[in-house]
């Protein structure tokens, strides 16, 4: 019992650490709030139609901000569905079975009707031993939330949860509107930070809560920048920041651009396709985090052609909208040329001599 109850202690105080940056940055925004209406708009701006717009300003940046913060925070993560779970069989029968062909050849088995199109570096099925599941494409298994995230971009300590499928918008939102705040603030601060040093304010509290309010405006504002920039690359790529990292690897080997399918389509999967939608911290992404359509020239054989479960439709055009499950890249048109693709011109004979080769597979546990 002393180890269980141990363990259960020690799990308690960590869930109280991860919370830590997040009060502090509640703790920094509750204090920017207090400076600047406070401090700044009714002690120091003296003009009436200057404080009315900074107020009015104010709030609305501060309200989708905090909007945007509560989203990406209190969102949970999306957990692989039940098709990609080992039945109770499936379990004992990998157990039962030493580590090789026929290992290998469970998962194939198991992942053959799965729409997946990702491998291991090594070629392998990719499976989660914790989660005893298949992973799908984009799918990670988080050591701090110890559970598979669907297309997992990283477990952000700064809201205390994983950013994934169901938050990533959330999370370019809540950079977004951070980023605007502290401009905003920077912006409106600046000429009374000048009085400041010129003497040109009254020698109290103020003062030195608007001195200390555009430096922290500014610190922040460029380290946001920064970040948002970097995400707003990844959007137009179509990558998490894992695959940035470590490109993830198909059949034919490792690609970055796997999932890309232009700009327009890449910023439509995470935001949506209405475009009322798009500034808003309401969930609006296309599909449904298990299946992503690839830009690939060599299609997984033992794959459906078009990722189950994946339908995104154009609500606003009122019709629907399918994305290419295979559109050619010019960069690899390459393939077609060096026989590790097939086309419709092709005999079936060639097909099916193609669809029999596999490559070796075993078990690799990924983080």
């Amino acid at each position: 019992m002393a180890p269980s109850g141990s363990g259960s202690i020690k799990r308690s105080c960590q869930r109280v650490l991860y919370w830590i940056p997040v009060v502090f940055i509640t703790i920094i925004v509750a204090w920017s709030y207090y400076a600047y209406v406070v401090q700044l708009c009714i002690e120091s701006v003296e003009n009436i139609g200057e404080k009315i717009v900074c107020l009015l300003a104010y709030h609305l940046f501060f309200f989708m901000f905090t909007w945007a913060y509560w989203q990406t925070i209190f969102t949970k993560p999306m957990n692989p569905l039940k098709e990609f779970h080992l039945s109770y069989a499936d379990k004992e029968l990998l157990e039962r079975e030493d580590r090789g062909e026929s290992q290998q050849e469970i998962l194939r088995r198991i992942a053959k009707d799965l729409p997946i199109y990702t491998r291991t570096m090594s070629g392998a099925i990719r499976y989660c031993d914790r989660c005893q599941l298949v992973k799908p494409d984009r799918c990670h298994h988080c050591s701090v939330c110890d559970k598979c995230i669907l297309k997992m971009d990283h477990h952000c300590p700064w809201v205390n949860n994983c950013v994934g499928f169901s938050n990533y918008k959330f999370f370019m939102l809540f950079l977004l509107y951070s980023l605007m705040y502290c401009l905003f603030i920077a912006a409106t601060d600046l000429q009374y930070f000048i009085k400041f040093w010129t003497n040109g304010l009254p020698d109290t509290q103020a003062k030195f809560h608007i001195m200390f309010l555009f430096f922290a405006a500014s610190m922040f504002s460029v380290s946001l920048s920064s970040l948002f920039g970097y995400h707003c690359w990844l959007v137009g790529k179509n990558r998490s920041t894992l695959e940035a990292f470590r490109a993830p690897a198909f059949r034919h080997g490792a690609d970055k651009n796997g999932f890309s399918l232009g700009f327009s389509k890449n910023f439509r999967q995470v935001f949506g396709d209405e475009k009322k939608y798009w500034p808003l911290p309401i969930f609006s992404s296309q599909g449904d985090g298990c299946s992503f359509p690839t830009c690939l020239v060599n299609q997984d054989p033992e794959q459906p052609s078009t990722p189950a479960g994946y339908n995104p439709s154009t609500k606003s055009a009122g019709e629907t909208h399918q994305f290419p499950a295979k559109p050619l890249r010019e960069s690899q048109s390459r393939l077609l040329n060096s026989g590790q693709s097939w086309s419709e011109a092709e005999g079936a004979d060639d097909k099916d001599k193609r669809g029999t080769s596999n490559p070796a597979m075993t078990i690799e546990n990924e983080t």
